[in-house]
Parts: structure tokens; C-alpha cells; sequence
């Protein structure tokens, strides 16, 4: 048996400028993201017979690989030439739709991992990120941007720039052991209880790009400047950016926001958060703040229909955590 554990992401800020209508016309697209400590598992298991067993939310037995239901692990056993014989199971530390946390993409680097690691193969972040992305993007069209499926495969907190040739550029912000401690100790994790499809956002953000390029525009450069503010350490800097991006984010398309996530955000504020944003594609799922952690316990308690979310960054990426007979 194969079992991999791949984690799941926040992003900081200039998500958006990965989706391929941005970055193919006006590119490159600019994203600081991190993994963190919320995993997915994948378990992979030879079967005694012929058949496919896979189980999700639902279980499936079929016999042969077009019978799959569920399409990414039906283009990964295509993708990778494996016909039956096999077991596939996976587990969520967290809801694993509609959350915000990347965690489709997540879940398709986790299953390549095991499915390369069942074959005697090893693969590289690098083949993990390229090879989910063939996947959602090209095979299946589903809607969407590229650095959930890197962020999944490399870990950590990373700077990654997405280029017009398809080519993507990936940065590790490097931080010494007290700025990491310094940054963690500032970010805040609530859940709204809300579950969205991310799919129609994102429908409605590709075609609009062209009207909302310079706010797209302006994310992409406070990426760099992210990265710049979290090479040196600058907390403040790195909240305010935050604040920036989601004011800009917001604009893209509707869904992203509403009144209710604005009275949060708005109530976060007042009670000291110096910035933060909905995570993914808005809409529900998790709101990421950044406060000086003696003003946290204010922040919660203003929100009192939200849970608060302990959470560390993951400074690995998808890993096979097991192998046995």
C-alpha cells in the first residue's frame, strides 16, 4: 500500500493573475501563496482482482478505467497507463469542496504522487505541478489558474510567476526561523460555514479580464512587492499589502463578496486586523486575517458565526508518507 499526504494553500496575494486569460495577454501573472499544516491523503492499495475501487464521498467499483465517475482520478490512471487492479481511497482534514483551499488541485497531486509511487516510479514537483495541470486545464477544461497544483507539489511559501510560453517560475521566500514564528503568529484563520463552487467565479472572471485588467494589474505587482516585504521581514508591509489586494480582488467579478463577508471584514478591521482577504476564489469558504496576535482574541469574538481555524505553514510539499505490504 501507497499512501501520499499533499497540503493544502492559502494565498496571500495576486491570485487571479494565474487564470490563462490573464497571464497569456498581459502576462507573466505574479502569486505568492503557502502550504499549510491541512492535508489531504491518498491511499493506494493493489487489488486482488482486476477490478477498480475508488472511494471519495462516494465509493465506486467498476471494471475498467472509462466506467470512473470522478474525472481526475479517471485522467490519472489514463495519464499514467493503469487499467485496474487497484484501490484508491481518499481522506480531507478539511471540507474538500468549496473552501478555498485549492483543495481539487490538491487532491489530483496527492493521487499522482501514490499512483507514480504504485508504479515503482518517483516524480518531481516539478512533473507532479505539470502533469495535474494537463489534467484540469487541457484534458478536462475545467476553469481556473495554475498555482493550486504547484503550491500542492512544492509546499512552503513561494513566489511564483506564470509566464506567456506556459512556463512557471518558482520562488521559495526564504525567511530565517523568527520571521517565520513573526509571520505565523500574525495570520488568522476563520471558516464561514459557507461551501461554493468556485467553477462559475471563475467562468466570470476569465471573461472579464480584459475590463479588469488594471486591477488585475495591480495585484500582480503587489506579488512582488509581497515578496519583498516577507524576504525582510516586514509584517506591517505584508498585512497592508493584504488589505490592498482584496480591496482590488473584490472588483473582479461577482460572487467574490457580498454583504455578509464585508460586514466581517469590516468588523476584523475594527477590531485591529491590518488586512486580509476571502481565500480562493471568494465567495465562502476561509477568511484569512492579519492582526497582531494580542489583538486576535477581539477580532474572534466580533465574529461570532465564524470558526476560528488553528492552522501552521507546511514547509513541505505532496510526500509519500507511507509504503508497505
Amino acid at each position: 500500500m501507497i499512501m501520499s499526504r499533499t497540503p493544502l494553500r492559502i494565498t496571500f496575494v495576486g491570485g487571479g493573475t494565474d487564470i490563462p486569460s490573464y497571464y497569456r495577454e498581459y502576462g507573466p501573472g505574479a502569486v505568492v501563496s503557502a502550504s499549510i499544516n491541512k492535508y489531504i491523503y491518498v491511499a493506494v492499495n493493489k487489488k486482488f482482482d482486476s477490478k477498480i475501487r475508488v472511494s471519495y464521498s462516494v465509493t465506486e467499483m467498476v471494471d475498467t478505467v472509462d466506467e470512473i465517475r470522478h474525472p481526475t482520478v479517471r485522467e490519472a490512471m489514463k495519464l499514467l497507463g493503469i487499467d485496474g487492479g487497484i484501490e484508491i481511497v481518499s481522506i480531507s482534514d478539511i471540507p474538500s469542496k468549496g473552501t478555498g483551499l485549492g483543495s481539487s488541485s490538491t487532491f489530483l497531486v496527492g493521487l499522482l504522487n501514490a499512483l507514480h509511487a504504485f508504479k515503482g516510479e518517483h516524480a518531481s514537483p516539478l512533473q507532479l505541478a505539470e502533469e495535474a495541470v494537463k489534467i484540469e486545464r487541457e484534458i478536462l477544461g475545467e476553469p481556473g489558474g495554475k498555482q493550486d497544483q504547484y503550491m500542492a507539489a512544492y509546499g512552503g511559501i513561494q513566489f511564483m510567476e506564470f509566464h506567456q510560453d506556459e512556463r512557471v517560475s518558482v520562488k521559495p521566500v526564504i525567511m530565517n526561523e523568527e520571521m517565520r514564528a513573526k509571520l505565523q503568529s500574525n495570520l488568522l484563520l476563520m471558516y464561514t460555514g459557507r461551501e461554493r463552487s468556485s467553477t462559475e467565479i471563475h467562468k466570470v472572471q476569465a471573461s472579464n479580464v480584459a475590463s479588469k485588467v488594471e486591477s488585475y494589474n495591480l495585484m500582480k505587482g503587489m506579488a512582488y512587492e509581497m515578496f519583498d516585504a516577507m524576504c525582510k521581514g516586514n509584517t506591517d508591509e505584508m498585512g497592508r499589502l493584504l488589505h490592498k489586494n482584496w480591496e482590488q480582488k473584490r472588483l473582479l467579478a461577482d460572487g467574490i463578496t457580498d454583504g455578509n463577508i464585508d460586514s466581517w471584514y469590516q468588523s476584523a478591521l475594527s477590531n485591529g486586523a491590518i488586512g486580509g482577504k476571502m481565500i480562493g476564489a471568494g465567495g465562502g469558504g476561509f477568511l484569512l486575517l492579519f492582526a497582531n496576535p494580542d489583538n486576535h482574541e477581539k477580532i474572534v469574538k466580533g465574529l461570532p458565526g465564524l470558526k476560528q481555524e488553528s492552522f501552521n505553514i507546511e514547509y513541505g510539499g505532496s510526500r509519500i508518507i507511507f509504503v508497505g505490504d
